[in-house]
C-alpha cells in the first residue's frame, strides 16, 4: 500500500488536504538530504495550507473601516482562537499559523513525548490557563504515528473545558493506524492531514516511509 491510499475509506471526521502544493512540499520535506533550514521553511508552507483549510467555515462578523479613498465593509474572525503546539515538533508550525490568524490568537504549549518502550505518551509540560480563554482550538502536531500523543493532547484540551467539536487537529503526515485511532476515539474532532502513510515500523512505531523524527530534523539534534 502506498502513501495516501487506504483499503477502506478514512473516518468521516478526517479531512485529507489533497492540495498539489502541499504534496510538492511534503515530497521535499521527506528527503533525507533536506537540511534543517529548508525543512523549517517547507513545514511553514505546509502549515499555511493546513491552517487555511482548517479555518474554512469559521464564523465572521461584519466590520467597517476607512480605506484610502472611502469607507468599506468587510469581515473579521468572530471567535477567539488558540493554537496548541505539541512540544517540541509542533513549534515548527507556530510561526506560519500565527502569520495567518488574527492578532488575538494565543499560543498554549503542551509538552508530550512517547516513551520508547511502551510507546505511551508522557506529559512533561502544560501551559493552559485555569479557565478556557478561547472559543476554538487548533492543535499543531506534524506527525501522528501511533496516535498516543495526539489523543492525550485532545483529552487535555477537552478536560480543560473546550468541547471536542471546537477542537481541530492539524497534522502534516499520519500513519493510517494512528489516524484511525484518534479519529475513532473522538468522533466530534475534525482532523486535517496532508498525507497518510500505510505502515508503522515494528520497533519504535515510526511512520514508514514517513520523514524521520520531525523534532530532530527541525532543530538539528539528530
Amino acid at each position: 500500500m502506498s502513501s495516501s491510499t487506504s483499503a477502506s475509506p478514512l473516518p468521516t471526521n478526517v479531512n485529507l488536504v489533497g492540495h498539489p502544493l502541499l504534496a510538492h512540499h511534503l515530497s521535499l520535506l521527506r528527503l533525507e538530504s533536506t537540511h534543517a533550514k529548508d525543512f523549517r521553511s517547507l513545514l511553514d508552507s505546509i502549515t499555511s495550507i493546513l491552517v487555511t483549510e482548517a479555518t474554512r467555515g469559521l464564523p465572521t462578523t461584519r466590520v467597517t473601516g476607512k480605506a484610502p479613498l472611502c469607507q468599506f465593509e468587510g469581515d473579521e474572525m468572530a471567535d477567539r482562537i488558540a493554537i496548541v503546539p505539541i512540544l517540541r515538533a509542533g513549534l515548527g508550525m507556530v510561526n506560519s499559523a500565527l502569520a495567518l490568524l488574527p492578532t488575538s490568537t494565543s499560543v498554549l504549549h503542551i509538552g508530550l513525548f512517547r516513551e520508547k518502550v511502551s510507546l505511551q505518551p508522557v506529559e512533561y509540560y502544560s501551559k493552559l490557563p485555569a479557565q478556557p480563554t478561547c472559543s476554538e482550538v487548533l492543535i499543531l502536531d506534524p506527525l501522528i504515528a501511533t496516535g498516543g500523543t495526539a489523543t492525550a493532547c485532545v483529552n487535555m484540551i477537552v478536560d480543560w473545558g473546550v468541547p471536542v467539536e471546537k477542537v481541530k487537529l492539524l497534522c502534516v503526515l499520519a500513519s493510517e493506524q494512528g489516524l484511525r485511532e484518534v479519529a475513532q476515539t473522538f468522533p466530534g474532532l475534525k482532523i486535517y492531514v496532508g498525507q497518510v502513510d500505510a505502515q508503522l515500523t515494528k520497533e519504535g512505531g515510526y511512520i514508514l516511509p514517513g520523514l524521520g523524527d520531525c523534532g530532530d530534523r527541525l532543530f538539528e539534534t539528530q
